[in-house]
């Protein structure tokens, strides 16, 4: 026991490690520890938001699903930024050059700015036509727009702080990114009830609150993590000499984000396009399916925080020249997600009833919740190596190929089936549930054929 803790304090601590030696489960260990808490925040801030806003009624609950489904652009963004940021930055680590690592990590936060604030006056202008867009009842609109604009008019924050985590990945320092999600996250939890409900000198902001408890506790977030890029000594550090743009690096980033982008828009467009399919049975089916997915995300989170460690690993050991080892980090980490993610999925499957009522006691929210878990929960085991394959394909930086794999498995295959299952077969909701857990499944498998063909080895970044 002592010896557990004690590597569960050193891989806390955020001491710089060597990754390209040494044993690989000990690597994974001292990588995914800090990067599963960083997301297991991450998903607790989704269960607790949604756990208050659901006090509001139906209409606040289909108000975040919306809102989220179209934020998810700059969410969309921001990660495949992170992906490149990641993958650029622990290559050159691994290379022993960390004033190019740092010169990667400027270059990232510089282009991620810009976009951000074009996004955000985009979004907090066009908010009601968004929500319209999204087939929100007039109700819902009225509302929640307030909630949208605020949400889009503070996506800055929300994007250096995925963007600067992911540096701090790369650089294999999740300690760091950890703390600056649990300040972000942990300030956002104890804002919400006194933003919605009101409390001392703060008025009842309802749902609106909300949206400024997200807005304030993730720009604290992103000063946590400023100070250590700009003041604290590290292999990855910003002083004047990396605050230089040099559009060779954005350009570099820009290929390989674009990929990494590409990814998660078509997730995300996917997304967007089965919430769509879903408002057609009503705000109740919405509420439903926001409030499964967010219970869903609370174990996808922390899995995705294991295979992030993969990438770190991939990313690291290429530029060392030990591919051989990159691919042994690979399969230990997808068969550790496997085992969490199947442990998570028979829980749900058992005690999916009293987990969905926590958040929502509508009988038709319970009756939707309850069914979109156990469904999704089937496909649990392919989700754990699909996440933790398509992340190292990333590591690598070769963003394409899991990006066509997203292009054939989500807007080919899942949505026409979804559209299918729920419309022409008249199976509702039930369809949408049904679609994502078996193309999810699918997209695992293909998955891993392609990565046992060994390509991304080659990539040069």
């Amino acid at each position: 026991m002592k010896k557990w803790i004690a590597l569960i304090r050193q891989a806390v601590s955020g001491q710089e490690q060597d990754y390209t030696t040494g044993s690989i489960r000990m690597a994974i260990f001292l990588l995914a520890i800090p990067m599963m808490l960083e997301m297991v925040m991450e998903s607790l801030f989704a269960v607790v938001d949604i756990f208050f806003v659901g006090k509001l009624g139906v209409a606040a609950v289909a108000t975040v699903g919306l809102t989220e489904s179209v934020i998810t652009v700059i969410y969309a963004i921001s990660i495949g930024l992170s992906m490149a940021a990641t993958a650029m930055v622990a290559r050159r680590i691994g290379e022993k050059k960390p004033k190019e690592a740092s010169d990667t990590a400027f270059q990232a936060i510089a282009l991620g700015s810009i976009t951000a604030l074009v996004l955000g006056i985009v979004g907090y202008t066009q908010a009601e036509n968004l929500l319209r867009l999204m087939g929100a009842e007039d109700a819902v609109i009225a509302a929640g727009v307030g909630y949208t604009r605020i949400i889009f008019l503070g996506n800055l924050p929300i994007m250096l702080l995925f963007l600067i985590n992911g540096v701090f990945r790369g650089a294999g320092k999740p300690a760091i990114a950890m703390r600056a999600l649990w300040l972000a996250n942990g300030i956002n939890i104890l804002l919400d009830p006194i933003l919605i409900f009101g409390f001392w000198i703060f008025p009842e902001l309802g749902i609106e609150g909300a949206a400024w408890a997200t807005t304030i506790g993730r720009s604290m977030g992103v000063l946590y993590q400023l100070y250590h890029l700009l003041l604290k000594p590290s292999q990855i550090r910003l002083t004047k000499a990396n605050l230089v743009f040099k559009l060779s690096t954005v350009w570099t980033l820009v290929k390989v984000g674009a990929g990494g982008m590409g990814q998660f828009l078509i997730e995300s467009a996917s997304w967007i396009a089965l919430t769509r399919i879903v408002a057609t049975s009503g705000s109740i089916a919405v509420a439903g399916w926001t409030v499964a997915i967010r219970v869903v995300i609370f174990t996808l989170l922390p899995a995705m925080g294991l295979a992030n460690a993969a990438t770190t690993l991939v990313g690291q050991n290429l530029g060392a020249g030990q591919p051989e080892r990159a691919e042994a980090s690979v399969w230990k980490a997808a068969l550790y997600n496997a085992i969490f993610l199947g442990s998570c999925s028979i829980l749900f499957i058992l005690f999916g009833d009293q987990i969905i009522g926590l958040f929502n006691s509508d009988p038709g929210v319970l009756l939707v919740g309850k069914e979109a878990l156990f469904v999704l929960c089937l496909g649990y085991v392919f989700f754990a190596y699909g996440m933790v394959i398509a992340q190292s394909f990333n590591g690598a930086g070769d963003t394409l190929t899991p990006t066509i794999i997203n292009i054939m498995m989500f807007w080919v295959l899942e949505i026409p089936l979804a559209w299918y299952m729920a419309l022409h077969l008249v199976w509702g909701a039930t369809g949408v549930f049904w679609s994502v857990a078996m193309c999810h499944s699918l997209h695992a498998l293909v998955s891993v054929y392609i990565f046992k063909k060994g390509r991304w080895k080659l990539v040069k970044v």
